[in-house]
């Protein structure tokens, strides 16, 4: 039967493992994927076991959890802490039914390699598959599939987690459950008992949400510790649920506009949705949408490794991927049908599911435009240092979308700025990037984001749909505006009552003070 109480257990007694004080190999940890300037560390561990990991956080006095450094908030880049990097924790457990056990420390790209032997797959991944799975609990990650198959936190079965003491939970989903006046206590091997009061603001009802602390009535402790990015705990190891390995298509389809694309985007949702009641061929798993700005950053190289013709100026692109059994000519028979009833005129360009070398360049493709937009900040970057990528993470409802557009592309060209507009158009998450030619273009490019965020939020939306707040002051302060200070006030109640002397990920997520 389900509890509110749950008994930590010592972890095994063992030396702490060495800290690396080497200046090389700690300066190869200093920023992560936002490349945030001012990283330092008092030097970097790598603990191989749970026992290593609870050493080292009994041990020091501020502990910062990375795995592939891919954040992009800065939360993976140390203002002082010992970093803890999981890429030892590296283990994978060989499926039972449909349930994984694995490391901390096990990059995405290797999970799925390896579970493909066994012909089973892992659904809720980001488009970075070099993301470690500690690093997608810590942030409840999501991506473009999320349309389908949610985010992280609905694949995650168990957690093992070092608490701040060095003590350890083992957690399993349905086991403890917060009581009906909404709390948890958690019994330390020392005899303390702490009590983890729930926070009582509303969480936006969005298909991705990475934005502090998971909060609801009857909530499942184990999703306290998913989306906590580091600061609550460190996540170990996990037991996750997988499916049968899809077959996939990936197809390109270019719209004239918008408009074009998001009409054609809903009508792919409605024929989602039919084919998973069992009543249509169209299982569509996810829609990617890149803006015509963004695809005119793009050089044409990257459309010839793709194989697709450069668009006309003004035209979107979307990549949908769909998931096909014995009804493949079917399937494509209804696609083709419906985009002919919202007036795409191009012929789409498609992989089929054995094409999987057409179906990465296509992905390619996609991944040009992020690629791009970065080369564009590095450049201004060499010009002015102070210069730093300026994106948002925005997700709506997706009735809102047309309304979101616009709100990105107001704030942006009112102020003269450059930007581009690209992501998951099926789940309502986009990201609005400013390309930046001074500092001052960074500047506007934040308020601008601040402005947009206040936006998406009176849609019911939230401006931390999928990368996490980490050290980012921007998204703190998003973070801040979604929940209110009172928000804020529990959430730091929560970090109190798990880490007392602010251990784990400290500045991550909020402030230890205001």
């Amino acid at each position: 039967m389900a509890s509110p109480h749950i008994s930590a257990r010592a972890a095994r007694a063992i030396v702490a493992p060495p800290i690396d004080r080497d200046e090389a190999v700690v300066a190869s940890f200093l920023d992560d994927a936002a490349h945030v300037a001012g990283g330092f560390a008092s030097g970097v561990s790598f603990p191989r076991t749970e026992a290593e990991v609870a050493a080292l956080v009994a041990h020091a006095d501020s502990v910062l959890p990375v795995g592939a450094q891919s954040s992009l908030t800065g939360g993976a880049t140390p203002r002082g802490e010992v970093v803890l990097s999981t890429r030892a924790l590296s283990s994978i457990d060989h499926p039972e039914g449909l349930r994984v056990r694995v490391g901390a420390g096990v990059p995405l790209g290797i999970l799925q390699q390896a579970l493909s032997a066994s012909r089973l797959y892992y659904p809720p991944v980001p488009t970075y598959d070099g993301a470690f799975i500690g690093g997608t609990i810590a942030t409840n990650a999501s991506g473009a599939a999320t349309f389908k198959y949610g985010s992280t936190r609905q694949w995650v079965e168990a957690l093992t987690v070092v608490l701040a003491s060095g003590d350890v939970l083992d957690i399993r989903r349905g086991e403890t459950v917060a009581s009906s006046d909404g709390w948890f206590e958690i019994a330390y091997p020392s005899g303390h008992v702490a009590r983890v009061l729930v926070p009582s603001y509303a969480m936006p009802e969005v298909a991705k949400l990475s934005a502090g602390y998971y909060a609801r009535p009857g909530m499942d402790l184990i999703d306290l510790f998913i989306g906590c990015e580091g600061t609550l705990g460190v996540v170990v190891s996990a037991t996750l649920r997988v499916i049968p390995l899809p077959r996939r298509s990936v197809v390109v389809i270019r719209c004239r506009d918008d408009g074009q694309a998001i009409e054609l985007t809903a009508v792919l949702r409605e024929q989602a949705s039919l084919a998973w009641q069992g009543a249509g061929p169209l299982d569509v798993a996810a829609v990617e949408y890149v803006g015509a700005r963004a695809l005119a950053t793009v050089g044409d190289d990257a459309f010839a490794r793709a194989r697709v013709a450069r668009p006309p100026a003004g035209s979107v692109l979307l990549l949908a991927q769909f998931e096909v059994g014995a009804s493949e000519d079917t399937a494509l028979s209804r696609l083709h049908a419906v985009l002919e009833a919202v007036g795409v005129t191009d012929d789409p360009v498609l992989a089929t599911p054995d094409d999987t070398a057409g179906a990465e360049r296509l992905f390619g493709l996609r991944e040009a435009v992020p690629a791009a937009v970065n080369a564009l900040v590095g450049a201004a970057k060499a010009q002015d240092g102070a210069i730093e990528k300026t994106a948002g993470d925005m997700v709506v409802p997706v009735a809102c979308l047309a309304d979101s557009i616009e709100l990105y592309r107001h704030a942006f060209e009112r102020r003269g700025l450059d930007y581009a507009l690209w992501g998951h158009l099926s789940d309502g998450n986009l990201h609005p990037n400013v390309i930046p030619r001074s500092f001052e273009d960074v500047e506007r490019g934040r308020e601008a984001l601040v402005e947009i965020a206040q936006g998406v939020v009176a849609m019911g939306g939230s401006s931390l749909a999928e990368h996490g707040v980490g050290r980012s002051l921007v998204k703190q302060r998003m973070l801040r505006d979604l929940y209110g200070a009172d928000g804020i006030a529990q959430m730091r109640a929560v970090k109190r009552a798990l880490d007392p002397d602010w251990t784990l990920a400290p500045g991550v997520l909020f402030p230890k003070t205001e």
